[in-house]
């Protein structure tokens, strides 16, 4: 049977620390499918996404939102991702065809195609209309000890990150996921301690995830059963319809300039890679309509 991805929460030891198993293996494998992403490209998106499904599924009200930027000196380019309170996530890299040679260890060089200068950024929209936004330094290309470098420094929540996603050599994702534990405010030593020594144990969790669920991982490592689920999705937010809105929008003299120049619209959603032409009868109705 086909496994579902799924985001686990609850506490662990003594109820001090937090939580979260993720395992988003199907949400990578949509995103290599809707871009073309090489194996290298979709190690590097794949853990963007799958760090910020997580960050998402600590969002409180409804329409809240978040959004992450990565942009290093990597091969492979700037890395944008959006998600929201329902877990419908979408994102792109810039280059989505990147590729290097192995990295030490043999394993795909994500660090080199993030790069390791350059700055991580998240705009985080609680619904209020005074959107957070933090920004730290990358600080090795790496996605898990950037965002813990994040956590810890722009939003003072240290916390220990195990992400990652195994390519198979036909390009599909094998597993993906990760584990994150984060201390609540007021948590012993003894149980920051063991949170420091159980991410230890999730160097290879990309390999752990392929052949176990998260649930199976989160009772075998933790003997944590009182667990919430919520399940995230490879969604984008676009349609023609909201495009037409952006459209009108623009304005009438705006849109009858594009269709002097390219004699239609063309409009390209780069978060599911979709094309949207405006024919000048289509653009006319959309002027049309934003009159009225």
């Amino acid at each position: 049977m086909k496994r579902e991805d799924v985001i686990l929460r609850g506490l662990v030891f003594d109820g001090e620390v937090s939580l979260a198993v993720a395992d988003t293996t199907a949400l990578v494998n949509e995103a290599i499918r809707v871009h073309g992403l090489s194996p290298l490209s979709a190690a590097a998106l794949g853990r963007t996404l799958t760090v910020a499904a997580y960050m998402c599924s600590a969002l409180k009200t409804e329409g809240s939102a978040l959004s992450v930027t990565i942009k290093g000196n990597g091969v492979g380019g700037p890395i944008y991702v959006s998600g929201d309170k329902q877990l419908h996530m979408r994102g792109y890299i810039d280059n989505p065809h990147a590729e290097l040679p192995p990295n030490a260890l043999g394993k795909l060089d994500v660090g080199g195609c993030v790069g390791r200068e350059g700055y991580l950024s998240v705009v985080r929209d609680d619904g209020e209309n005074q959107p957070f936004v933090g920004t730290t330094p990358l600080v090795s290309g790496e996605i898990g000890e950037d965002f813990a470098a994040y956590f810890a420094y722009s939003e003072q929540l240290p916390t220990a990150i195990a992400v990652g996603v195994k390519i198979s050599k036909e390009g599909g994702c094998l597993g993906a996921g990760g584990v994150f534990l984060q201390p609540l405010p007021g948590a012993h030593e003894e149980n920051i301690a063991r949170a420091e020594e159980a991410i230890k144990n999730f160097s290879a969790i990309s390999s752990i995830l392929e052949k176990e669920s998260a649930r199976a991982l989160a009772e075998k490592y933790f003997s944590a059963a009182d667990l919430y689920a919520q399940k995230p999705v490879y969604k984008c937010n676009c349609s023609r319809n909201y495009i037409e809105g952006i459209l009108a929008a623009m304005g009438e003299e705006e849109l009858r300039a594009i269709i002097a120049e390219q004699g239609k619209i063309s409009v390209h959603c780069h978060y599911c890679n979709t094309d949207y032409d405006f024919s000048p009868e289509e653009a006319e109705a959309i002027i049309a309509h934003s009159r009225a």
